[in-house]
């Protein structure tokens, strides 16, 4: 009985912590407003599923225990680094450029919208080359422990549904009109905000010690 409860309870906090980690603005989310408020539903949905695609590869990586190793070898958490972070500074500028168009009908003309494929592939390639994402994982995985073993067979599956559903659901309230019509208002502003996250995301990533 107590180790049901034990098992629930530490579930459950893993859970919550992935919940808070996805539910908060971040690059992920913010580029999903975008998107959706810029090229529709259809085209948020496909960047989310690889937002998602990603996260679920360092949960896949971390449960296996692989991730001590990656983390150990030095090598590949500097090329991730650098890769992520250089990444991350030209979704910088491509935001910024957006900002500083006269208007979002210029900004299509100039930056026409990926297919569903790449918008995806870009998704993944967020989540991918973050290796702050595998130390996430980490915690949530040695949350989801308990004295008998771990419940890790649990986590992926319930973390990818939450997962789902949070990206999911920025990707639906910001195609709505009513979003898309407040999103052509404050384009200049939410897309110089964006742009802003990337940087200091992509900055503070290039500057993150691994050691």
């Amino acid at each position: 009985m107590s180790g049901n409860t034990f098992f629930s309870a530490n579930l459950l906090l893993a859970y919550a912590a992935y919940f808070v980690g996805t539910a908060s603005p971040g690059p992920s989310n913010l580029a999903i407003m975008s998107i959706a408020a810029n090229h529709g539903r259809k085209a948020a949905l496909a960047f989310a599923a690889g937002v998602i695609s990603g996260s679920m590869f360092w949960a896949t990586v971390a449960t296996v225990g692989i991730s001590a190793a990656l983390i150990a070898y030095s090598h590949f958490i500097v090329a991730i680094k650098i890769f992520g972070g250089v990444y991350l500074l030209w979704l910088a500028y491509k935001s910024g450029r957006t900002a500083l168009s006269a208007s979002a009908t210029t900004s299509s003309k100039t930056d026409r919208p990926a297919t569903h494929k790449g918008l995806y592939v870009r998704g993944a390639l967020l989540h991918l080359t973050n290796p702050k994402a595998v130390l996430v994982w980490v915690s949530i995985v040695a949350l989801s422990s308990n004295n008998a073993g771990s419940t890790h067979g649990a986590v992926i599956p319930g973390c990818a549904l939450i997962g789902s559903c949070v990206f999911s659901g920025y990707a639906f309230v910001f195609s709505m009109d009513s979003a898309r019509r407040f999103y052509t208002r404050a384009r200049r502003a939410l897309e110089g905000s964006l742009a802003v996250v990337f940087g200091i995301t992509g900055i503070k990533l290039l500057a993150w010690s691994s050691q």
